[in-house]
């Protein structure tokens, strides 16, 4: 059995092994970063922070299975670690595994709000689920498109050989029957415009309504002011910090503890979302 001052000691020493792997990451020498926290780990396996720091290591260098194998275990060991499921989230994206990496990404996104939300990893990991998403719809897009087309072109020729067989009736009816064929394909690729339009991005782009007054980006994590102004969260709490306390569209007095999360834009910006997935699609 080991003893507690054993204990002590060698968490000690797996906290200066921390240390030392975080100067040489800060200076771009990731292998002995990884050597210093493998060490760490082997002393304490059992804290999180170790897999993570290690993770981020193997992140830099482009391993993203070994990014994989820490994550997971920093999980298993503290689910509520927001690197740990924001570097899974991307570990598996990587992988080309679209919809687990999206959720990955956004319990980090979750756990980060709550945790931190004007820190700088939300607005990152909202980058990264974004484009995340973007690809979740482009890729449905273009599954819908040649699904969409393929009916559309058999439908065509449905009507083409209808057209056909119907040109044995007399003489006299041939001219009707051409304008009612006409007819039937303009409101086929009528009925055809209309389902892929989910598809297109719109000519306006998205609604003033559902954007920040100050960047002009579609909200990700929306608050109310007194004065009934809608914010992006990180962004009103920057000008506070940075500018001044006032609403810097009222300029009435402003203080953090006023912010109200606008629940009711939020579900509006998710429903817009859902509907037109285009609209992840940063600048």
């Amino acid at each position: 059995m080991v003893s507690g001052s054993a204990l002590s000691a060698a968490a000690k020493q797996a906290e200066q092994l921390r240390k030392d792997g975080n100067i040489y990451f800060k200076k771009d020498r990731f292998g002995a970063a990884i050597d210093a926290y493998t060490e760490a780990i082997t002393l304490c396996p059992n804290v999180p922070v170790y897999w993570t720091n290690r993770a981020l290591c193997h992140r830099r260098r482009n391993e993203w299975l070994k990014v994989e194998e820490d994550c997971r275990r920093a999980i298993q060991l503290d689910y509520s670690s927001v690197k740990a499921h924001y570097m899974l989230g991307l570990a598996l994206l990587q992988k080309q595994e679209l919809d687990e990496g999206v959720k990955e990404l956004q319990k980090a996104l979750d756990l980060g709000r709550g945790a931190n939300p004007k820190g700088y990893m939300v607005d990152e990991i909202w980058q990264e689920l974004a484009k995340a998403k973007y690809m979740l719809w482009e890729h449905a897009s273009s599954k819908r498109s040649w699904e969409l087309q393929s009916l559309k072109e058999a439908c065509e020729t449905a009507l083409r050989e209808k057209h056909f067989l119907d040109d044995s009736q007399p003489e006299g009816f041939l001219d009707e029957a051409g304008i009612s064929h006409m007819k039937q394909l303009e409101v086929l690729r009528q009925v055809f415009r209309k389902a892929g339009e989910a598809d297109i991005p719109c000519e306006f782009q998205v609604p003033d309504y559902l954007c920040c007054k100050i960047t002009l980006d579609i909200f990700c994590d929306p608050v109310i002011t007194p004065s009934g102004v809608t914010y992006e969260r990180a962004v009103i709490l920057d000008h506070l910090q940075k500018v001044g306390k006032f609403d810097p569209i009222t300029r009435e007095p402003l203080d953090q503890s006023q912010l109200v999360p606008n629940l009711a834009i939020k579900e509006a910006v998710q429903a817009y979302l859902d509907k037109h997935g285009w609209a992840y699609k940063l600048d």
